[in-house]
């Protein structure tokens, strides 16, 4: 069962959910844009080390706390490390009241019908069930749509709620995440679509199944409304989705009840070369900035 105290904060907490969940793939790019050049690390391992460094200083930040980031998504990396001499999971909830979440998928598979399910997840339930043990509230996992392709969506909604019932059956809260493609030009159409499909999922859970909602920011205002207000769902977050900060923000005040989880929105203008005191300011700034768009709607 999820922890109580996480899950009524996750449901009516005010503030939003950090995306700390950056993988393999996508490292060297948010190093980058911190100001490590690869040049910096000559191993995956060291990599590693200085994306840790950099969710470390993130989380430890005096204004990252629970009063404005309700949860943050972790890389599996970094649930299986610390942060000042405790694991990480147990760092966020007990020292700064953020509630835990795991990313779980293994990246996407190759496009079918304009959108890309999941990899399989073999080891998945092993996964889960180190994330109960590590003190985890919940999953995330990420599918994308690239068109307003009825099938492809079909095949993206219908795996993540697969998957999202197997995550259900170790007590952990799925994020599900259908990502549409911000510069696609049927942008409008795949996301009537997607509402109605989801619509649909949600539909058949059982009444004491609860599921989170991961959406792009939608081109209709209040288009997702119907799935904020569903009894099988626990919230409903907005990635940024490559939007710029000020664009992701006013896009999110527009959506009654849709909270943030914006992961690069979050980290823009953080550099590694940049003193401790302005560093926070600047995480501080954002923070504010991202939890007046969240609370807005």
């Amino acid at each position: 069962m999820p922890n109580q105290d996480q899950l009524t904060k996750i449901r009516a907490g005010k503030g939003f959910i950090a995306a700390l969940d950056q993988s393999g793939g996508s490292t060297p790019k948010a190093l980058g844009l911190y100001g490590v050049s690869e040049s910096a690390y000559g191993s995956d391992a060291e990599m590693y080390d200085l994306i840790h460094a950099m969710r470390a200083r993130i989380a430890q930040a005096p204004a990252f706390t629970g009063d404005q980031v309700i949860g943050a998504i972790l890389f599996e990396m970094t649930m299986d490390r610390e942060i000042a001499g405790k694991p990480t999971a147990t760092f966020l909830w007990e020292e700064r009241g953020v509630v835990p979440f795991l990313k779980v998928d293994k990246g996407l598979a190759d496009e079918e019908n304009g959108a890309q399910v999941m990899k399989p997840m073999p080891d998945l339930d092993a996964l889960c069930a180190r994330a109960v043990d590590a003190g985890i509230f919940g999953t995330k996992m990420r599918s994308v749509i690239n068109a307003a392709n009825r099938d492809g969506i079909k095949a993206v909604v219908d795996q993540q709620f697969a998957v999202g019932a197997q995550i259900l059956g170790h007590g952990l809260i799925p994020i599900i995440e259908p990502e549409v493609t911000i510069s696609i030009s049927d942008k409008a159409e795949a996301e009537a679509i997607l509402l109605e499909e989801l619509t649909r999922a949600l539909d058949a859970l059982e009444d004491d199944q609860e599921v989170m909602l991961k959406l792009t920011l939608p081109e209709t205002a209040n288009h997702y409304k119907t799935l904020v207000d569903h009894p099988r769902v626990a919230r409903v977050v907005a990635l940024s989705g490559g939007y710029s900060r000020n664009e992701a923000n006013a896009r999110l005040a527009q959506n009654t009840g849709v909270i943030a989880s914006f992961s690069r929105a979050l980290t823009e203008g953080l550099s590694a070369q940049q003193s401790d005191e302005a560093f926070n300011a600047t995480i501080a700034a954002t923070i504010d900035e991202i939890y007046q768009a969240s609370i807005a709607g």
